[in-house]
C-alpha cells in the first residue's frame, strides 16, 4: 500500500471546505525531499496565516507529501502525489470544495491536480508554467496566479500566458504581478502572505476577493496583467 500523500494539519467536523498546500521542488530529482526542506519551510507562514483566517469556518487544512523531490519529466511525480492526496482527502471529508495553494513546482502540480473533482480553485505562487502546459481541464475552475517581477527562477511570462490560455479554455482566470517580488517570496513577504490568505478566503466564499481579481473574473474579455499596487 503506498504511503500517505496527505499530511492533515487541521481537521473539522463537519468539514465545510479544505485548503491543501504544495511546496516547491526541482525539475529533476528522484530522491525524497530532505528532512530539513527549505521549500517546505517557505510555505509555513502561508499555512499559519490561512489557519488564522479560517479558524472559525470549519476548514480542513493539509499539505501534499512528495515521494520525490523533483517533477521528473513525464512522470510528473508531484502532480501524481497531489492527486493521491486529494483522493485521501475525499475519503476523510466527502465532497467539500478544495482550494490548492502551490509554490513553484507545487504551483505546477496544483494546476495539474485541478482536474480532481474536489478542486474548485488554485492559487499559484510564482508557479512553474512551462510552454505547452495543459489547460483544458481547468474549464470551470477558478485560477489565480501571482508572480513577482524580480523572479529569476520561474519566468513570470509563463504565468501570464497560462492564465490567458486557461481563460480561453473556460476557466475564471487571473494573473497578478507582485512588484519587487522574488521567487522565494522573501521580498515583501507580508504582502505575499496577506494576499494569499485573502485569495483563499475569497475563493472559498468566506470573504470578498481582492477587487482586481473579482473584476477579472467578471470580465471574460482579454486583459493585461495588473500590478497589486494598482488595485
Amino acid at each position: 500500500m503506498p504511503a500517505s500523500a496527505l499530511r492533515l494539519d487541521r481537521a473539522a467536523e463537519p468539514p465545510r471546505a479544505a485548503v491543501v498546500l504544495l511546496h516547491g521542488g526541482r525539475a529533476d530529482a528522484l530522491e525524497p525531499p530532505p528532512q530539513l526542506n527549505l521549500p517546505g519551510a517557505r510555505m509555513r507562514p502561508f499555512a499559519r496565516a490561512i489557519a488564522r483566517a479560517t479558524i472559525d469556518d470549519d476548514v480542513v487544512l493539509g499539505a501534499v507529501r512528495y515521494r520525490r523531490r523533483g517533477w521528473n519529466g513525464a512522470r510528473a511525480d508531484a502532480a501524481q502525489d497531489a492527486l493521491q492526496a486529494l483522493d485521501e482527502l475525499a475519503l476523510l471529508t466527502g465532497p467539500v470544495p478544495v482550494v490548492l495553494v502551490g509554490h513553484s513546482m507545487g504551483g505546477r502540480a496544483a494546476l495539474r491536480a485541478a482536474s480532481h473533482p474536489l478542486v474548485e480553485a488554485v492559487v499559484g505562487l510564482a508557479p512553474w508554467c512551462p510552454e505547452g502546459e495543459p489547460v483544458e481541464h481547468l474549464a470551470g475552475k477558478r485560477i489565480v496566479l501571482v508572480h513577482g517581477d524580480r523572479d529569476r527562477v520561474t519566468d513570470p511570462r509563463g504565468s501570464w500566458e497560462l492564465a490567458a490560455r486557461a481563460r480561453a479554455a473556460g476557466a475564471e482566470s487571473c494573473a497578478l504581478r507582485m512588484p519587487g517580488g522574488d521567487h522565494a517570496m522573501l521580498r515583501r513577504a507580508g504582502a505575499w502572505h496577506a494576499l494569499t490568505t485573502r485569495l483563499v478566503t475569497g475563493l472559498l466564499r468566506l470573504g470578498p476577493l481582492p477587487p482586481t481579481v473579482a473584476a477579472r473574473f467578471d470580465d471574460l474579455g482579454p486583459s493585461d496583467v495588473p500590478s497589486l499596487d494598482g488595485g
